[in-house]
C-alpha cells in the first residue's frame, strides 16, 4: 500500500493518511535510516512498469505529483533531497521509477536534486580508484547497500540505480566518466547528516 496514488488521468487518491504506516518502501535505507515505511510518505504513480511495456509518465500525471509533492514538503517541512524513487531506497530490488521518470524536470520545480549541466559541461575529472570515489560520493547524497572498501558483484545494480535516476540514457552499471562527474557534483551539493 501507499499513502496517494496517481492515475494515468492525474486523478489524486489518498489510501492511508499521512500519520498512518503504509506498506510502500518494504526493504529500504536511506542515510541513517532503515525500513523506510515508518519515516516516509509513500506515492505510487500508475505506470505499467519494467516487466509490462514501461510508460512514459503523463504530463497530466506528473502535474498532478508535482502538486502533491509541494503540498507535502510544505506541510511537513521535506527537503528536496528526501524525495525519492523506489530504486534509490531499494536497488537490488526495485527499478521504478524508472529512467521514463522525469527527476530533471521535477529539480527545476524544485522538488528533486540534480546536478548544474554548466559545470558539468566543464569539468575536467581525474580518478584513481573509480569504485573508491563514486560509492564515497552516493554515501554523501544518501544511497547505502554497499560497502565503502569492499567491492560487491550487486554494485553493478546500485550503478544502474543511479544511472536510471541521474544518467538515464546510459544505464550500464559501469562507472563512466559522467556517472563519476555526476556523483561528484551532486556529493558536494548534498546537504547529508
Amino acid at each position: 500500500s501507499s499513502h496517494y496514488l496517481i492515475d494515468r488521468n492525474g486523478e489524486i487518491y489518498r489510501i492511508v493518511n499521512d500519520n498512518k504506516v503504509a506498506w510502500h518502501a518494504g526493504k529500504s535505507k536511506w542515510k541513517n535510516y532503515k525500513n523506510l515505511n515508518s519515516y516516509s510518505i509513500g506515492i505510487e504513480i500508475q505506470n505499467r512498469g519494467h516487466s509490462i511495456k514501461y510508460q512514459k509518465f503523463p504530463s497530466i500525471q506528473i502535474s498532478s505529483l508535482v502538486k502533491l509533492i509541494k503540498m507535502l514538503m510544505k506541510k511537513y517541512n521535506i527537503k528536496s533531497q528526501n524525495i525519492l524513487g523506489h530504486s534509490d531506497i531499494a536497488p537490488f530490488r526495485k527499478k521504478d521509477p524508472g529512467e521514463k521518470f522525469p527527476w530533471e524536470f521535477l529539480s527545476k520545480k524544485g522538488i528533486s536534486i540534480w546536478y548544474n549541466k554548466i559545470k558539468f559541461r566543464n569539468y575536467n575529472l581525474v580518478v584513481k580508484n573509480k569504485r573508491k570515489f563514486f560509492f564515497r560520493n552516493i554515501f554523501k547524497i544518501g544511497y547505502r547497500y554497499f560497502s565503502l572498501s569492499k567491492h560487491s558483484e550487486k554494485d553493478k545494480m546500485i550503478i544502474r540505480a543511479f544511472q536510471r535516476r541521474f544518467l538515464p540514457k546510459e544505464i550500464s552499471g559501469k562507472l563512466t566518466p559522467k556517472t563519476l562527474i555526476i556523483s561528484h557534483l551532486l556529493a558536494n551539493k548534498s546537504n547529508s547528516p
